[in-house]
């Protein structure tokens, strides 16, 4: 009974429907950034809520809308992904959730006892649909000390391609921790400044702009990583109109990078059920 009266009214109730909104706009299938963009841009939400976070570090505003995909995945209106996209089933891209069938959504799933499987979710909320090997991977380089990460930043860039990678790490340098040059073919070629930030919580728009002050004249484009996440007003600072352009690489997509290049990270292959294909063969 507790259950129905916490979530019935809940505030991420009010993304449910625009979440499958963003999701068929995007063209089916989304991951979890570039849904909470589109329903950023869509909906009229205030300044003071989406800038807000939780002791922890989460954007409330990404909160939010994790919790309303995981009542969506519950309800069967999105797939339970596990490689960090979210996608629409057969009954999502049909659904239109008013006020009434949003409450039937939260009651039926919270009869179904999963109010402790929901708040495993929501610790790892800022990480979107990951995969359990990213919040592994991200508490593994949290453990390292300041100059090991961006020793395992610079290694990373090697493997990616980059030549010359340097780690500066000096004090007062604008919080430039290394550069390195990015050749594109045999005529063209950029300097890149990089930052390493090895944080729990976000990197708001300030350190956008702190590390873009100090790049200036030293290098044509600039590279942040992070443990952490960006705040949206740090993704629109870093590709704001009329400044430099400044790449940003966060937790997860830091964790998946080492992946797919095997640094750090052991593949297993595993196999699951795939229910929705055995069904086409019950009705023959």
């Amino acid at each position: 009974m507790g259950a129905k009266k916490t979530t019935t009214g809940a505030r991420f109730s009010q993304f449910l429907q625009p979440t499958l909104d963003a999701i068929k706009d995007l063209g089916g299938s989304g991951r979890p950034s570039e849904v909470k963009e589109w329903i950023l841009n869509s909906l009229d939400l205030p300044d003071d809520y989406i800038n807000a976070v939780h002791k922890g570090g989460e954007s409330k505003f990404g909160n939010d809308v994790d919790w309303a995909r995981f009542y969506l995945v519950r309800a069967g209106y999105l797939d339970a992904s596990k490689r960090g996209v979210w996608s629409l089933t057969e009954a999502g891209n049909r659904a239109k959730i008013d006020q009434q069938l949003a409450a039937q959504i939260l009651r039926s799933v919270d009869n179904r006892g999963v109010t402790t499987a929901a708040t495993r979710v929501a610790k790892v909320s800022s990480l979107g649909d990951a995969d359990p090997y990213v919040e592994e991977g991200l508490q593994r380089i949290r453990s390292l000390p300041p100059r090991g990460f961006e020793r395992l930043c610079q290694r990373l860039l090697r493997e990616s391609g980059f030549e010359e990678v340097n780690v500066t790490g000096r004090s007062g340098d604008g919080g430039i921790d290394g550069q390195g040059i990015l050749k594109l073919n045999s005529f063209v070629s950029f300097r890149v400044l990089f930052q390493c930030k090895r944080y729990k919580e976000s990197v708001g728009p300030n350190t956008i702009r702190d590390f873009r002050g100090a790049m200036v004249g030293r290098a044509e484009k600039g590279l942040i990583l992070t443990t952490g996440y960006f705040t949206p007003q740090a993704e629109a600072e870093a590709s704001r109109d009329g400044a430099q352009p400044i790449e940003l690489v966060d937790g997860e997509n830091l964790v998946r990078l080492l992946a797919e290049l095997d640094l750090g990270f052991n593949p297993i292959r595993s196999y699951e059920v795939d229910e929705q294909f055995f069904r086409q063969f019950e009705s023959v």
